[in-house]
């Protein structure tokens, strides 16, 4: 639900099959990566602000 949620595709859109699981696993790949690359710039922030 993580591609819905954050507006990627609408929830109808997998409900008719208009997307398939690779579609889905690569908006959830996305999200992801975009997880941990905020992740990463928080970690980098705090150790500059130490």
């Amino acid at each position: 639900m993580r591609p819905v949620i954050k507006g990627m595709c609408k929830y109808e859109s997998l409900k008719n099959g208009e997307l398939d699981l690779f579609d889905i696993a690569l908006m959830n790949d996305a999200l992801d990566v975009v997880a941990d690359n905020e992740y990463l710039l928080h970690k980098e922030r705090e150790r500059k602000n130490k």
